[in-house]
């Protein structure tokens, strides 16, 4: 496939992504000031998202809970949903639809070091990331803003929204180009890597700002986010480099961190105050 080739199944797929989706604001931009539109399939409600996404929690749940690795008693599980509640209480600041979310927070006993929140406010950790992290209640804080931030922002219905048009870019491009089956692999790398990655890093950085600011309006001292990453970093030795991942490098990760801390600091200081 030619240089104009690629060029041309990018800007296809950018067309026909456009053409079926609507411009967006799902939260404000917050001190931090994350203003992007964000392009979301027009069929694809919000309401959807959270409901197919609700029933796979539960599986989620389900299956943890017959393992018996469902964590509703220790002092871990206490302290997610004491932390849980004061972020949750700031959430419609950034989008007051999600006063009515049904928010979960739920530990499960697992060697991960990972959590997350899904649409509609779908809370896990698992406890391998407190434990083995030694983490503090505001770094926690910072990990739970960050995965609640990627919910309020419907990072997820948005990538669907993505992959949507990547197909129907693929289907049209296969056609209009003539491509064959070798020269389709090389046009799946052209969207991936013109269309998801950086937009996922992105999503990421986002995710970042807009968790710190959730975290130190609860109360949490934002500089535990550096410490945090800090910690992520010498966990995760032989990480991908950045252009290959989704995810920030720790190096960069922290550089925003800390340019984004002096613009939330007041507000944590506040929410301290009335503590």
């Amino acid at each position: 496939m030619s240089i104009n080739q690629s060029l041309s199944l990018t800007a296809l797929a950018a067309a026909l992504l456009l053409a079926g989706c609507q411009a967006v604001n799902t939260t404000s931009g917050g001190a931090v000031g994350v203003e992007r539109k964000q392009y979301m399939f027009s069929m694809l409600s919000t309401q959807e998202v959270n409901q197919m996404y609700a029933q796979s929690y539960q599986q989620t749940l389900g299956e943890a809970s017959s393992k018996g690795v469902l964590d509703k008693n220790s002092a871990n599980a206490k302290r997610l949903r004491v932390i849980a509640d004061r972020l949750i209480k700031q959430a419609p600041i950034f989008r007051p639809d999600s006063a009515q979310w049904q928010w979960e927070v739920n530990l499960i006993d697992s060697p991960e070091l990972n959590a997350n929140c899904g649409p509609g406010g779908k809370i896990i950790f698992y406890s391998g990331l407190i434990d083995k992290l030694k983490l503090t209640d505001d770094e926690i804080a910072a990990i739970m803003g960050h995965e609640m931030a990627h919910a309020l922002r419907e990072h997820s219905r948005e990538a669907m929204s993505k992959a949507y048009g990547v197909a129907l870019a693929k289907q049209g491009a296969g056609a209009l180009l003539g491509l064959g089956e070798g020269t389709m692999a090389m046009a799946d790398t052209v969207v991936e890597y013109s269309l998801t990655l950086p937009n996922s890093r992105g999503n990421e950085n986002e995710a970042d700002l807009l968790g710190l600011e959730l975290a130190a309006r609860g109360g949490y001292n934002p500089n535990a986010a550096v410490s945090l990453w800090q910690k992520m970093a010498q966990a995760s030795n032989g990480a991908p480099p950045e252009f290959m991942s989704t995810h920030p490098s720790s190096s960069s990760r922290i550089a925003s961190l800390q340019a984004a801390i002096p613009k939330v600091m007041p507000l944590y200081e506040q929410a301290k105050a009335l503590r």
